[in-house]
């Protein structure tokens, strides 16, 4: 069903985009499509759905803006939010039981199935030929036992990266910004969507890296949002020297050392970073220290921003809107290098 569900979604551009006989032009391929479309709508439409949820689905929909065009659509995406809505429920009762550290909750996500999340949201795509002499060393001395660069200014808004896989791309603008104000500078934010346009090494919403983000703001700079707002979709590439409000020097890495991601983010500032967040469990989290032992972390997908510590975790900034987590914000267990966090961090020499 997953299968037919994926082929219904390449079908659509939009979910939300009516198709009248007025403008209707009907293809081989499109045949295919509304074959598909019934198919798996006539499986779902008759599907048990759980009238003692009724209420929270439509709440649910009126929140996030949600309307269903498509026959069937409706259908199946209820039945997929009332399974997140049964994991997120089982998780917690758990939670109460002191079987986990942190909290689940319904959020944006609600009718995508684990793998349109990671289709559509994770676009880490590391270039794993690529060598680099560019090895962070620390500077000798102890470092904080906490920091947190929201608290020091050096953190701009939560944004929301839609359905584009650029999370490289506000991973390597959030650092970017960091370095900024620790010049001295205002803070502003600046233009992932200059990066998903021009980064020629990366692939736009299909993936990317910050390494290259790095290099391509050493060589051209980068422009504000203001100048180069951002649309979530791939664009030709309209950046021009006029629009620069901060360029950098290079970059550095670091490979699997939490101690040297601590130090970098307290000598430094706030560090790029790169998870497995391929979970259930990352896509609902709602609050608290996030463990999850599925994470695999030599299977590196997302793209965050380190912008603090304390003893027990990592604060981290997401790209899924203010909506998910702690308001954009997941705390992940700091000492064992959960879900990989510390195995291809990096960030920007200015």
């Amino acid at each position: 069903m997953f299968r037919d569900l994926m082929m219904r979604q390449e079908c659509l551009k939009s979910p939300s985009t009516v198709i009248t006989h007025q403008n209707l032009k009907v293809s081989p391929r499109m045949i295919l499509c509304g074959s598909v479309l019934l198919v798996v709508g006539s499986v779902l439409v008759h599907a048990t759905h759980n009238p003692a949820l009724d209420t929270a689905w439509e709440d649910w929909k009126s929140t996030h803006q949600r309307e269903y065009f498509i026959l069937g659509e409706e259908a199946i995406r209820r039945s997929i939010w009332e399974k997140n809505m049964q994991l997120i429920e089982v998780h917690n009762q758990e939670y109460e039981m002191g079987i986990h550290s942190y909290e689940l909750g319904m959020n944006h996500l609600g009718d995508m199935t684990r793998e349109e999340v990671a289709e559509k949201m994770m676009g880490f795509r590391p270039d794993m030929q690529a060598e680099s002499n560019n090895t962070f060393v620390p500077e000798s001395g102890p470092v904080p036992t906490s920091i947190d660069h929201r608290k020091n200014g050096r953190v701009t808004p939560v944004r929301q990266q839609g359905s584009c896989g650029s999370c490289w791309a506000f991973s390597a603008a959030g650092a970017l910004e960091g370095q900024l104000k620790m010049k001295g500078k205002d803070l502003v934010d600046l233009s992932p969507q200059n990066l998903v346009d021009c980064v020629g090494q990366d692939t736009g919403c299909n993936g990317g890296w910050m390494v290259y983000a790095f290099d391509y703001a050493h060589r051209n700079g980068i422009a504000s949002e203001n100048a180069y707002p951002y649309t979530g979709r791939d664009e030709r590439c309209a950046y021009s020297n006029s629009m620069k409000a901060f360029e950098c020097t290079g970059f550095k890495e670091i490979h699997g050392s939490e101690t040297d991601l601590a130090a970098a983010v307290a000598q430094v500032g706030p560090v790029a970073v790169a998870v497995d967040a391929g979970q259930q469990t990352f896509h609902f989290y709602k609050r608290g220290v996030y463990s999850d032992p599925a994470c695999d972390p030599r299977r590196l997908n997302h793209a965050i921003l380190a912008v603090g510590y304390n003893r027990r975790a990592w604060i981290v900034k997401n790209s899924w809107g203010k909506s998910w987590g702690n308001k954009g914000y997941i705390n992940i267990q700091r000492g064992n290098n959960m879900c990989g966090i510390a195995n291809m961090a990096s960030f920007p020499v200015v």
